[in-house]
């Protein structure tokens, strides 16, 4: 109930009196009251005056479990959060869940990863009180070849989350990275667990780098944060929320149609790679070539100097811009 009269509060913009919540939420003026003395002592600035009823006061940016639920206005997806202080990695902990039988749509979120990974192992800089980490449970019924597309959708609904959150002007190097002014801002890691046919599970990490902060020497060069590239506070929950909403428009219609088919116009729209000049990394040869875009299959069309184009499978090579990381 204190997320509910949260987000009451937050929407209405002005004084709500008891006897409104009581009716609302079904809960005696006791059980309302108590609740708003809670939301206080987590921080919450919320004034009570007679006969006009509570406000919600100059907020300041608060993280936690309250103020993530409060702004999760999606049907299934982010439901429930379920939130912690410190964790080894939210992947594990959703993976964990998953396997205990946690419902699709959990959303694991952590204010510090002691042990946060990124793709092939790579360790994953977490501290507290400076970035987001969050890992979404799916559930699919669809084939076991289509999962890897979930990472291109999580892609998009990060890229158009956050650009409908603040003023980032966020792009997609293929093939999930986000990128704004040329920095990566965002990473993300997808694991499941697969019997034969049938997808028990899939988890999706996904780490957004939001407050200012010095990265290791290793990826210092290209690592970026959103509060630097757009130069404006930002709220943790609202972005979250923000991604976890467009995630769950975009993950409807792939799953609508059982392909990418619908989102790839959307996601070429962002792709920072388009029509540039990339080198492809291929183990069997590097070679250099013009990006047309994705196609159905999430595959890069890379147009060869013969006016050929050739599909470029994430899982077996690199992609970079001929001076850079884009």
């Amino acid at each position: 109930m204190k997320s509910k009269i949260l987000a009451l509060l937050r929407e209405r913009g002005d004084y709500v009196s008891g006897q409104e919540l009581c009716e609302r939420f079904q809960v005696s003026r006791t059980a309302v009251w108590k609740a708003v003395g809670q939301l206080k002592k987590e921080g919450y600035h919320i004034e009570a005056v007679q006969n006009r009823g509570y406000l919600l006061a100059e907020e300041k940016e608060l993280y936690g479990q309250y103020e993530l639920e409060s702004r999760m206005n999606t049907k299934w997806a982010g439901h429930p959060v379920i939130y912690y202080d410190s964790l080894t990695s939210t992947n594990l902990q959703a993976k964990l869940d998953a396997e205990k039988g946690a419902a699709e749509g959990t959303l694991i979120v952590a204010d510090m990863q002691t042990a946060g990974r990124g793709r092939k192992g790579r360790a994953w800089s977490s501290p507290a009180g400076a970035n987001i980490y969050f890992t979404l449970i799916l559930k699919p019924r669809f084939a076991v070849e289509l999962a890897s597309m979930v990472t291109l959708v999580m892609g998009l609904a990060v890229a158009e989350g956050i650009r409908e959150s603040c003023s980032a002007q966020t792009w997609i190097k293929w093939p999930n990275d986000i990128v704004v002014n040329g920095k990566k801002i965002c990473g993300m890691l997808a694991e499941m667990s697969v019997e034969k046919e049938y997808i028990h599970y899939i988890v999706m990490g996904v780490g957004i780098n939001v407050e200012k902060q010095a990265f290791p020497p290793e990826v210092a060069a290209v690592a970026g944060t959103l509060q630097e590239e757009c130069g404006e506070k930002l709220s943790r929950a609202s972005l979250i929320a923000g991604v976890i909403r467009a995630f769950e428009s975009c993950y409807e219609a792939f799953l609508q149609a059982d392909s990418f088919a619908p989102l790839v116009e959307r996601y070429n729209a962002l792709l920072v790679n388009k029509d540039r000049e990339v080198r492809v990394l291929d183990p069997k040869g590097e070679y250099q070539g013009i990006a047309r875009g994705i196609n159905e299959t999430g595959e890069l069309l890379v147009e060869l100097c013969d006016g050929t184009v050739t599909p470029v499978y994430a899982g077996e090579v690199s992609v970079r811009g001929l001076y850079g990381y884009v």
